[in-house]
C-alpha cells in the first residue's frame, strides 16, 4: 500500500513537471498609448509669431521620465513628449527601448531652445547629450525639427 501511494505521488509530480515544460508563456509588450496632458507652442525668434502647436504628454516623475516614450510604435506628427525637470543642467538621453526615430529639442529655464539631437535612431543606447544646461527636453518624430526650419533661440509655452 506504501509503494501504491508513493507511485501514484511520483506520477503524478512527474505528470506535472512535464506539463510545465509544455506550458510557453507568451509575454506580449502591450503598447503605451498616448495621453493628451497638455499643449505647447514653438514661437520663431526671426518672425516672432507661432510656428508651432502640439498636444504634449508631460514626463515630471523619475518613472515618466526614465520611461518616455519607450514602448510605443506610433505618434502623430501633432504630439510629443515634453521632460520637465526640476533643475538646469546638461543633459544625456538615449533610445533604449524607444521603437520609433525621433528628435530631442533641449530647452532652458527661459524656455528657450539651446540645442537639438535630430534623427535618433530607434533602439540605440548611445549617448545623446544636450551640450547645453537644459531644463526641458522636448522629443517628436524625427524630422520635425527640419520640417518646423526650428532654430537654437526659438522658444516654447505650454500649458497643462
Amino acid at each position: 500500500m506504501r509503494y501504491f501511494k508513493f507511485s501514484i505521488f511520483f506520477l503524478f509530480v512527474m505528470v506535472s513537471i512535464s506539463s510545465c515544460k509544455d506550458d510557453k508563456k507568451v509575454i506580449k509588450q502591450t503598447e503605451v498609448d498616448f495621453t493628451k496632458e497638455g499643449e505647447l507652442t514653438i514661437t520663431k525668434t526671426t518672425s516672432d509669431s507661432t510656428k508651432v502647436k502640439l498636444d504634449i504628454e508631460i514626463a515630471k516623475t523619475d518613472y515618466e521620465i526614465q520611461t518616455g516614450l519607450m514602448y510605443r510604435n506610433t505618434m502623430a506628427k501633432n504630439q510629443g513628449m515634453l521632460f520637465v525637470f526640476d533643475d538646469v543642467r546638461e543633459r544625456s538621453f538615449y533610445m533604449k527601448n524607444t521603437r520609433i526615430p525621433l528628435d530631442l529639442i533641449f530647452i532652458d529655464d527661459n524656455k528657450t531652445i539651446v540645442s537639438f539631437q535630430k534623427n535618433a535612431k530607434p533602439l540605440a543606447e548611445s549617448s545623446l547629450p544636450s551640450n547645453a544646461s537644459a531644463k526641458y527636453v522636448l522629443e517628436v518624430n524625427a524630422g520635425r525639427v527640419e520640417a518646423w526650419r526650428l532654430g537654437v533661440g526659438d522658444s516654447i509655452d505650454y500649458i497643462e
